[in-house]
């Protein structure tokens, strides 16, 4: 077993194998450390512990339950795959076949208990949660009850045959056939619909439960990822009375700092559709810090609107954040509060939680305080119309004194060196129609680093001003990456001849020296993606343990209260701990507090891991919706050669992305001629058997447009002709002849033998 950092208070991985073997219920991390004692520090601790026992294969499972890696949960939901001798087999629903071990098979005990009923004999394809346990002749499982089918619902696009037979074609890149409809339910040839399973048997077809309309139509592709993920869009009758109630709350002028008078501007996007942010920034008079600046990241108070436990905040919780389409937002908070109300509009009084910043000479915080306040945003600024005026000599006091602060700022920032990945985002530009008008990567100016480090220290300031009353913290966490991935991130950088060192303690700087260091732009851009692929996913939790990425012991989220649940929490948690709450509202039917409630404080752990899935749902949701506009906006032009850049290779094909705007497709292996090609996995290529033709991550080919499915958002290319032009990284490769099959090593050391030809299957 790896040896674990001293810790006095820590149990040894065996202690905690043994706990998680015998514990009667699930045992996640909550159970460990309170089965052990261990408060505070001494969790965070444990948590690093679990990590590195997840990372050695000691346990899989997530913080909420644990088991001993190729072990099953105490209580987990079973799916049966067969039945042997009248006994029901099964293996767990949710077992990973990434984890390199076959799922576990079952036996399904019947319930014999004194005076119960067996329940019905199971069969082949029946869920069922089950409490299990490892025997001395292997695992066997007692159901607790029987569960409903699995959600089998499915969108796609009614088609109607020359028979007159109806199908339904998917939307889902995943799903590739067409599904036999049984009850069309009034729809009509070409709409968008919802279908269901007749029965249980496929064959029994689908039947239509919702007719979508037109699937091409705008707005339809954000519809689509809403269904598909499942996010709540209506707000119940319940919680728009509720909102149009806490709308009405009166500003409390006399109880809030007045700020009024400061020229604070909002600089955002200018297709923004709330304003939940705005700074000022002054020289600081003060002679003890001289050459120093004075700030105020003004934040809109929506703590005062949406209280613990009320209607609004329900909702909120469950929505976790707002999601953003390039055609509508679907809020967390209802339109009257996210757009009006609580929104920083220009030239309205508006309720607003103040972070003071004092910031010296070199860029670091000196001190910060909190307040309630009222504010009167004096401009709300486009990034781009704020950068022309910085540009061109004609900004105001207010810019120029936020880009002379920022300056400060931005030394400290480059001082703590954090991850400087500098990755092209896309951006939709839609008509008045709702067409799409244009597709670009979004350019990326000062302007946008000026509010960035300005919300950065806000929330660094949040994080530490909590940490200073001891109060409770809803972290934005950020991993060091884990051992696994560098070992991938080394074999990678070998194929290129690059060395990286494991032993080392592992920063951000690495990373950016690394990349910096790379004079190629291509393999620039290569090693910025794999350095990306190498980060962990960042998650909200109340238990500290820094952000890598920003270079940060302690972050927390501040900024967004009207997107993001996290923020409104940390809001809350100001509240209490600099006793900021005002006066009872006179409206009884609204909760009489806005700081934390016990019941929240309680369950942070849980509201944690709610949100952080809300928000990896929203990010899908979101990336998928620009796949489908761009798929839709290169419809119109299949059978065009493009500039690619593969972005992924695997044993079927390679994937490759439009230079200039995005647009990831296909290039299937069949297509790229009649020779046979292995796969290197380590090496991520494509190598011809016969020619030795190699094709690679990087490389840049010119490719043709075969496919473009809006509906799905899948894009396929093909080779432009039987001898395509390919310029991997420098060189230069003719593509030609045939070969022989050929075997190199698949995932996980396994022999992959791969022998495709361009012949349609």
């Amino acid at each position: 077993m790896k040896a674990t950092p001293p810790h006095p208070a820590l149990p040894s991985q065996k202690q905690v194998l043994d706990f998680i073997g015998n514990s009667p219920t699930p045992a996640g991390k909550r159970e460990i450390a309170r089965h052990f004692g261990l408060k505070g520090q001494d969790k965070i601790a444990l948590k690093a512990m679990l990590r590195d026992m997840a990372e050695e294969g000691l346990i899989d499972g997530g913080n909420s339950a644990f088991q001993r890696m190729g072990g099953v949960p105490k209580v987990t939901v079973l799916k049966v795959t067969h039945i042997e001798e009248g006994e029901a087999i099964a293996v767990p629903e949710s077992w990973s076949p990434d984890s390199g071990e076959p799922a576990p098979r079952l036996r399904v005990v019947d319930r014999k208990t004194k005076g119960k009923r067996p329940f019905p004999a199971l069969r082949k394809g029946d869920r069922v949660l089950a409490r299990t346990e490892e025997t001395g002749t292997g695992w066997r499982a007692h159901v607790m009850k029987k569960l409903p089918d699995a959600e089998t619902a499915m969108m796609g696009v009614v088609e109607i045959d020359r028979t007159g037979k109806a199908w339904l074609a998917p939307v889902e890149k995943s799903v590739r056939n067409s599904v036999a409809i049984a009850d069309v339910g009034g729809a009509r040839d070409g709409q968008l619909v919802l279908a269901e399973p007749v029965a249980k048997s496929a064959r029994a077809g689908m039947k239509v439960v919702e007719v979508l309309g037109n699937p091409l139509a705008p707005k339809a592709f954000s519809l689509i990822a809403i269904h598909k993920y499942d996010i709540p869009f209506v707000f119940p009758p319940e919680v728009q009375d509720a909102a149009q109630h806490a709308a009405a709350l009166p500003l409390l002028a006399d109880q809030r700092e007045d700020l009024r008078h400061l020229p604070i501007v909002a600089i955002d996007p200018a297709d923004a559709r709330d304003h939940d942010d705005a700074i000022w920034a002054a020289p600081d008079d003060d002679p003890a810090n001289a050459g120093g600046w004075r700030a105020i990241v003004a934040i809109a108070d929506v703590s005062y609107y949406v209280r613990p436990g009320s209607a609004i905040d329900n909702e909120a919780r469950k929505r976790g954040n707002s999601v953003y389409f390039p055609d509508r937002v679907v809020p967390m908070l209802p339109e009257v509060l996210s757009a009006d109300v609580c929104s920083l509009r220009e030239g309205e009084p508006r309720a607003a939680m103040a972070c003071h910043l004092r910031i010296d000479a070199q860029g670091r915080i000196r001190d910060h305080r909190f307040t309630r306040a009222i504010v009167q945003i004096a401009e709300v600024i486009a990034y781009e119309d704020a950068q022309a005026r910085i540009d061109d000599g004609t900004a105001l006091e207010p810019l120029t004194n936020l880009w002379a602060c920022w300056e400060r700022l931005n030394s400290a920032r480059t001082g703590r060196d954090p991850l400087d990945l500098d990755l092209p985002e896309r951006r939709v530009m839609l008509d008045e129609q709702g067409r799409i008008s244009e597709i670009a990567v979004r350019e990326r100016l000062d302007a946008h680093r000026v509010v960035e480090d300005f919300m950065i220290a806000a929330n660094v300031a949040a994080a530490k001003a909590l940490e200073s009353k001891v109060a409770p913290v809803m972290y934005r966490i950020h991993e060091t990456p884990s051992r696994e991935k560098l070992m991938a991130l080394k074999e990678y950088l070998a194929t290129l001849e690059r060395n990286f060192t494991l032993g080392q303690v592992i920063t951000p700087g690495i990373f950016n020296r690394l990349i910096k260091d790379t004079a190629d732009d291509t393999e620039r851009m290569l090693i910025m993606e794999q350095v990306l692929r190498t980060q962990t996913q960042a998650y909200y939790g109340p238990a500290n343990a820094g952000h890598f990425g920003l270079a940060l012991g302690s972050y927390a989220h501040f900024t967004s209260p009207i997107r993001r649940y996290a923020d409104l929490l940390v809001h809350r948690a100001l509240v209490d701990a600099f006793a900021l709450e005002q006066a009872r509202p006179l409206d009884t039917s609204i909760p009489a507090r806005s700081g934390l409630s016990d019941k929240d404080r309680a369950a942070l752990d849980g509201i944690a891991d709610a949100i952080s899935k809300t928000e990896r749902r929203a990010m899908e949701a979101e990336r998928d919706t620009i796949d489908r506009y761009v798929a839709a906006w290169l419809s119109g032009r299949v059978g065009e050669i493009f500039d690619t850049r593969v972005t992924g290779v695997q044993k079927f094909g390679l994937f490759a992305t439009i230079i200039g705007f995005g647009g990831d497709g296909l290039l299937p292996i069949s297509t790229l001629g009649d020779e046979y090609f292995t796969y290197d996995e380590k090496a991520q290529l494509l190598k011809g058997s016969d020619t030795g033709t190699q094709f690679a991550v990087g490389d840049r080919l010119k490719l043709r447009l075969a496919e473009a499915n809006p509906l799905s958002g899948a894009l396929k290319f093909e080779l432009p002709a039987s001898e395509g032009s390919v310029e991997p990284r420098g060189r230069k490769i003719v593509h030609k002849g045939k070969a022989r099959s050929g075997t190199t090593q698949g995932p996980r050391g396994r022999p992959a033998n791969i022998r495709h030809s361009n012949r349609k299957r």
